[in-house]
């Protein structure tokens, strides 16, 4: 089934949905759906889903039209949509009744595009954005207003850059990459000599930043340019907002970094890894493949593959877990330590 333009309200009934999600659906096929929400807030009209049981007691309440459910998980007062990953196939619903803003084609009046610009097809390029000399853009490409594209950036095919983003010189961005609001990519990387005459020596910051396809990263986060090679953010990686990526880093295929999290100069991640919320890593680290670096970690060496960390300085979650249990036992500890050693001095 196409899906309808964006000015207007997709219809589709629980049958087609089914049909469009390939799943089987049990109730009223005909029944009429115009969007998608939470089990809380569903109204008629409405597609939901649940995928854990815990959740039942909403189902039970929703006034939701139909719902996404595990095979043999029961529903006899709504038309059901069977799928063995609910949560998957309630995305893909999102996706048919969502279409987000999309500029039309075409480069801006007030636009300012260097001539030696190469632009591919239906690229469209808002208002006040500056695109400098040499830069390449692939096809279908958005530039929202207010973005500066520094001489010898390349842009791949279908990225999404969003309002006031930098890319700064001789970045280059692989295809399907968004960069959402205030990004900066390839500013220089912190590195200054110690000082000498009372004043630090800046280091000059000569390599670039490489982003692989199907990069995603979240508003106001920055990525400096090595100092000699260069960051390279490797395919798949999601960033979230607010977090700092230092020169010369390498985060592997993949991987999520999640909001406020600083990772330093040389440090690298494998694939899969996650770094929770506020995690800092130093410098010249090396993070493995599928490793889970837990919120406010401050890690202070090497993480093997296939590990999940916590604390600060980190250590292994389960150990983590029971120190952190013991902790508030401590002082009543110390106390009853000091009466037995007063007990045995007598």
């Amino acid at each position: 089934m196409k899906k309808p333009p964006r000015d207007k309200k997709p219809v589709i009934t629980v049958a087609e949905l089914a049909g469009l999600l390939g799943c089987p659906y049990e109730g009223d096929g005909t029944a009429v759906l115009t969007g998608v929400a939470d089990m809380k807030g569903a109204g008629e009209g409405e597609v939901v889903f649940m995928a854990q049981r815990k959740f039942r007691p909403l189902l039970e309440s929703s006034q939701a039209s139909a719902v996404i459910l595990p095979p043999e998980e029961p529903c006899d007062h709504m038309p059901v949509i069977r799928s063995s990953d609910p949560q998957r196939s309630f995305v893909r619903a999102q996706e048919f009744f969502f279409t987000p803003y999309r500029p039309e084609p075409g480069i801006h009046a007030q636009a300012q595009v260097s001539g030696s610009a190469r632009i591919g097809q239906d690229v469209s390029v808002g208002a006040y954005s500056v695109v400098g000399d040499n830069v390449e853009i692939g096809a279908g490409t958005v530039i929202h207003p207010h973005v500066t594209i520094y001489p010898g950036v390349k842009i791949g095919a279908d990225c999404v850059i969003h309002s006031q983003v930098s890319l700064r010189e001789d970045v280059v961005l692989g295809r399907r990459i968004i960069l959402h609001n205030g990004v900066v990519i390839g500013a220089d990387g912190f590195g200054y000599l110690p000082p000498k005459d009372n004043a630090r020596k800046k280091i000059p910051q000569m390599g670039t930043v490489i982003i692989e396809d199907d990069v995603e990263i979240g508003a106001n986060s920055t990525v400096d340019r090595g100092t000699l090679g260069n960051t390279v953010i490797r395919r798949g990686v999601k960033i979230d907002n607010l977090v700092q990526v230092a020169h010369n880093v390498e985060i592997g295929e993949n991987s999520v970094v999640m909001a406020q999290v600083g990772i330093a100069g040389s440090s690298r991640t494998g694939k899969n890894v996650i770094l929770a919320g506020q995690a800092g890593v130093p410098d010249h680290i090396s993070i493995g493949d599928n490793a889970v670096i837990a919120a406010k970690t401050g890690v202070v060496r090497d993480v093997p593959a296939d590990t999940m960390v916590s604390g600060s300085p980190h250590m292994d979650i389960r150990t983590w877990r029971k120190a952190n249990v013991a902790f508030p036992q401590l002082y009543d500890l110390l106390k009853e330590v000091k009466q037995i050693k007063k007990k045995l001095d007598k």
